[in-house]
């Protein structure tokens, strides 16, 4: 079992080196900026969430990130 992690991990470390190993794009906080709005006309989060198609959580973190900055 270590073997195959250890291999893996070879495997990961090689195909960044070559640009191939991006990863998954993060998509919720690419339409952080179209939440804000929505959040601020006074939207309940799980509409935001439907309309973005976006998680319920993804916009919880959000309204959260936002609140803070203030």
């Amino acid at each position: 079992m270590k073997n195959t992690v250890e291999r893996q991990a070879e495997g990961i470390a090689l195909a960044k080196q070559r640009g191939k190993y991006k990863g998954r794009k993060p998509t919720a906080i690419t339409k952080a900026k179209e939440a804000a709005p929505l959040l601020a006309e006074g939207l309940p989060k799980p509409e935001v969430a439907k309309r973005l198609n976006i998680s319920l959580s993804s916009v919880q973190r959000i309204a959260k990130q936002l609140t803070s900055k203030d």
